[in-house]
This record gives C-alpha cells, sequence and structure tokens, in this order.
C-alpha cells in the first residue's frame, strides 16, 4: 500500500508544483537526465548480480520481450495507416511496450499473489523488461527520434546507453560474487531516487486530458498494454503448459501500467512527451483497476 501511494504523492507533487510553484526551466530535462544515467543504471547495477536464472522460468522472461515485440509491430502498422507521426509511435511503442513491472509490478503482486510471487516478478521485470529497455528500447527511441538509423548508429547508441552497460556490468559482478556491502548499500540508496524523482518529473508535465487527435492513439496503445498483452501472454503460456503461480505472475506482469522509465525515454528523444507523459499516468491509474480483475479472472 505505501508504494501505491509513494506513487500518487509524487505525482501529485509534480503536477502541483507545475501549476504553483513556477519551477525553473528546465527541471524536468534535469531530472530527466539523472533518472536515466544515473538512477536507472545504479538500480540494474544493484539487482542484475543477485539473479539467478532458471531454465524453466523461461515464461517470465520471454513474455516482456513478446509485450515490446507486439507493441512495435502493432502500432508501427496501426500508425503508418494511420498517418501519425514518427515520434507518435515511438512514443506510444515505448510506454505501452515496456511494463511498470518493478515499481508498480512488485508491491501489486506481492499483495496479490505472496511472497512467492514476488520472487517470480523480480526475475520477469530484471530479465525480462530491463533488457528490453536497455536493448529495445534504445533502438525504438533511435529509429523514432530523427536520428540516423544505420545500423552502425543504432548499435553505438545500444552500446553506450547507461542501462545496457549498467547490465553488462551487473552480469560479470555477478559471476565474480557480487559487491561488497558498502558498495550495494550505495547503490541501493542512489537507485531509491529513481520512482520518487521521475514521477515528480512526469507530473511536472502531466496532462489527462487528450486533444482530440490523440485519443485514438492513446487507447490503442493502453488497450494492447492492459488487454491484449496479458491475453496473449496467457495464450502463449496455456499452448506451452504453463500453470500455476508461474502462469499467473507472467499475465500479471505483462498487463502492468507504462513504465516510468519510458515515458522519460520518450521526453529525452522528443518522441511527443505530452502523449507519453499521459498514457503514463491513465495507464497507472487504470491498471489500479485492470491487474486486480485479471487476478480474479486467473
Amino acid at each position: 500500500m505505501t508504494a501505491f501511494v509513494l506513487l500518487l504523492v509524487c505525482l501529485l507533487l509534480g503536477v502541483g508544483a507545475a501549476r504553483y510553484a513556477q519551477p525553473p526551466i528546465g527541471l524536468a530535462q534535469a531530472i530527466n537526465w539523472w533518472v536515466i544515467n544515473i538512477a536507472l543504471p545504479a538500480l540494474i547495477l544493484e539487482l542484475i548480480p543477485t539473479l539467478h536464472f532458471d531454465p524453466h522460468l523461461w515464461l517470465l522472461i520471454v513474455s516482456q520481450w513478446l509485450v515490446f515485440a507486439g507493441a512495435f509491430v502493432l502500432l508501427r502498422a496501426i500508425g503508418r495507416r494511420s498517418g501519425w507521426s514518427d515520434g507518435r509511435i515511438g512514443a506510444l511503442t515505448l510506454v505501452c511496450g515496456l511494463g511498470n513491472t518493478s515499481f508498480l509490478g512488485y508491491p501489486m503482486i506481492a499483495a496479490l499473489r505472496g511472497q512467492d510471487g514476488l520472487a517470480l516478478a523480480v526475475v520477469a521485470d530484471q530479465l525480462g523488461c530491463f533488457i528490453m529497455l536497455a536493448l529495445g528500447g534504445v533502438i525504438v527511441a533511435v529509429i523514432y527520434g530523427g536520428a540516423t538509423a544505420h545500423p552502425r548508429e543504432i548499435a553505438r547508441r545500444v552500446l553506450l546507453f547507461p542501462a545496457f552497460l549498467a547490465l553488462l556490468a551487473g552480469v560479470v559482478i555477478g559471476l565474480l560474487g557480487g559487491w561488497p556491502a558498502m558498495a550495494g548499500d550505495i547503490l541501493h540508496r542512489i537507485g531509491q531516487t529513481l520512482t520518487p524523482l521521475a514521477l515528480f518529473s512526469v507530473g511536472l508535465r502531466l496532462r489527462l486530458h487528450l486533444t482530440r487527435d490523440q485519443i485514438v492513439p492513446a487507447a490503442i496503445g493502453l488497450s494492447w498494454k492492459l488487454l491484449l498483452a496479458p491475453l496473449l501472454v496467457f495464450a502463449l503460456g496455456y499452448v506451452c503448459g504453463a500453470q500455476g503461480l508461474l502462469l499467473t505472475v507472467a499475465v500479471l506482469q505483462a498487463g502492468m501500467a507504462p513504465m516510468i522509465s519510458a515515458a522519460i525515454l520518450a521526453d529525452q528523444h522528443h518522441l511527443e512527451p505530452p502523449l507519453a507523459n499521459t498514457v503514463l499516468g491513465l495507464g497507472i491509474l487504470l491498471s489500479l483497476a485492470t491487474v486486480p480483475l485479471t487476478n480474479l479472472l486467473l
């Protein structure tokens, strides 16, 4: 419950600051720089070395990749046919392809499915969603952000993306036995700044009213993220024989709200930030109803 309250408080603080406090110009961009380049890599460096992969848990990981790939294909096809701008397609692909599988996912899974479910949720988040952020997220940002889409340029952006570098370093540190206690504590404290600062930044730009031409794209994107994606993951798991808690957690994580860091990545690459932030806010609010409902159906 505390995690939900923190999400809403930080979001509302950003909204209030934007409306009443006259924040300095460029504040949101400065916060976003910290979140993407410092806090997110610190969080990855802290968590990745502690994970141990079990081949039987493949559905948790592949399902997150499938959610992102599905968003990429679906929204590109619809966007091209509907005449959407590259910025709009890129923004929706990021926020509706990457889920809030940690800050929202962890407490919701723990509340709905207990500590055993939480352990599985961590695998889906770290080895599934974070890898897609570090790889697919930056590729989408480069392709739709107006930068040169040459394979060499895309590879350079991916390899130099702080989250990807942290992912590689985390794997190496894990193989070497993990961090010393002090280093782990420092990374933890830095990583914990991600959620409050990211949501405050989103709140600074949040507009819950959509323009007429944004309503349909937002509805399509959220329909994929909150309804169609978890349904697809359920079908995949059912066909492959997955069942019980493993299948349930995979489906619930696939249907989590849009990822906060994805909206910030869209903002940094000028991918229609107003739409990305609004879809993020609406997605968080709607998921508070859709995720528990999905859990009941399972």
